[in-house]
């Protein structure tokens, strides 16, 4: 037997796998209203927000690509595990992987999406921040053990 949320939630992954401009407003088929998105950038309420900030992702990146690699739903919750791939002026090539979290709503439809990935790799790259930020984390490093004193 199938779960409940399968349909919206292969419907939702299949709409991110192939994220072009045009497509965005069919997330109105897959989200509520009101869902709650956030990632380590954002955090905004309401499907019209959530699309401005997909929007914004195609006129500050070039060719982004979500990738699915793997999602498992629960009761009225799904993870999705991803990797995010593109281009960012100054930056360059940006390759993530993250979770989503999802939780779906009395109709059926997603009325959360949170995402949890590292975004460090974003700050050490910028000028000015990233150079101080590798000096910090250089810092916080464990040291690597000295083996010469185990002959």
């Amino acid at each position: 037997m199938s779960h409940p949320h399968e349909k919206v939630c292969q419907g939702y992954l299949e709409l991110f796998a192939n994220l072009r401009p045009e497509r965005i407003p069919e997330f109105a088929e897959w989200v509520s209203e009101d869902i709650h998105f956030r990632d380590p950038f954002n955090d905004v309420r309401g499907r019209s927000k959530m699309q401005a900030i997909l929007v914004d992702m195609f006129e500050r990146s070039e060719e982004p690509k979500f990738t699915v690699l793997e999602h498992r739903l629960g009761g009225d919750a799904a993870f999705i595990r991803w990797h995010f791939s593109a281009r960012l002026p100054v930056l360059g090539c940006l390759d993530v992987e993250g979770v989503s979290r999802l939780q779906f709503n009395n109709q059926g439809l997603i009325s959360e999406h949170l995402d949890y990935w590292d975004s460090a790799p974003i700050y050490l790259k910028l000028p000015l921040l990233g150079a101080l930020l590798r000096r910090l984390k250089g810092r916080m490093a464990l040291p690597e053990a000295d083996h010469s004193a185990e002959s």
